[in-house]
C-alpha cells in the first residue's frame, strides 16, 4: 500500500470508534477511493450512511490526506465474498473457504480453492479442495484472494426454514410445490396460462 494511502487509512480508522463500525480496507481503484467498513452483527443502511458522512466530512476537512488525482468516494461493506488483501484479513478468515490466484512464478496450480486453516504475518496454509493436501503460500505468491460464500448451504438452510415447506421436528421438510410459490405480481405470458 502506498504510504499516502496508509496514512489516510490510519487517520480514517479512528472515525468509527463511537459508532461500532470497523474499518476493513482503504483502496484507490481507477479514480475511486474505496473505503470498506464492517460491523460484527452486520451493517445496516443507517450505519453505512453515517460512516460515509464521517469519511466525506473528514476528507473535506483534511484535503492534504486525499489522493492527488480526482476521485469519487465509495463507502461500502465487504459483501458476502470478501477480498483478502492484508495478513489481518486472512487471519480473520481462518476456518472459511477461500479462492486464491497465485502469481505466475508460484509453484502448483495457479487457481486454488480450499479451507484456510492457518494464517500469520508471513503467509497462509489452505487445504486444497482438489488435492486435499495442505498448501503453504507466502503472501508474495498470492496475486489475489477472497472468501467463498457457500450458496448451496445457504439456500438449503433457507429452504429448510422458509421457502421449501415447513421443517418437521421428526423428519425432512414437506415437499415444495412450485405452483404454490408463484408471485401474484409476476405477469404470465399468454402461452403459460
Amino acid at each position: 500500500m502506498p504510504a499516502d494511502l496508509q496514512t489516510l487509512e490510519e487517520a480514517i480508522s479512528g472515525l468509527f470508534d463511537g459508532i461500532d463500525v470497523e474499518l476493513v480496507d482503504v483502496e484507490l481503484r481507477q479514480g475511486t477511493l474505496c473505503v470498506t467498513v464492517s460491523r460484527r452483527d452486520g451493517l445496516d443502511l443507517d450505519s453505512l450512511t453515517l460512516a460515509s458522512r464521517l469519511v466525506s466530512d473528514f476528507l473535506d476537512a483534511h484535503e492534504e490526506l486525499t489522493p492527488k488525482e480526482p476521485f469519487e468516494l465509495e463507502v461500502s461493506s465487504p459483501g458476502l465474498e470478501r477480498r483478502l488483501r492484508r495478513p489481518r484479513h486472512y487471519i480473520e478468515a481462518v476456518g472459511q473457504t477461500i479462492a486464491v490466484r497465485t502469481v505466475n512464478s508460484a509453484p502448483g496450480e495457479r487457481r486454488d480453492e480450499g479451507e484456510l486453516i492457518r494464517a500469520d504475518e508471513e503467509g497462509i496454509v489452505l487445504i486444497s479442495e482438489r488435492s486435499k493436501e495442505p498448501r503453504e503460500l507466502a503472501y508474495e505468491m498470492i496475486d489475489r484472494a477472497h472468501t467463498v460464500f457457500d450458496w448451496k448451504a445457504a439456500l438449503a438452510s433457507d429452504r429448510r426454514t422458509h421457502g421449501a415447506g415447513t421443517v418437521q421436528p421428526d423428519g425432512p421438510p414437506e415437499e415444495f410445490d412450485e405452483r404454490k410459490n408463484i408471485s401474484a405480481s409476476a405477469p404470465q405470458r399468454e402461452n403459460e396460462r
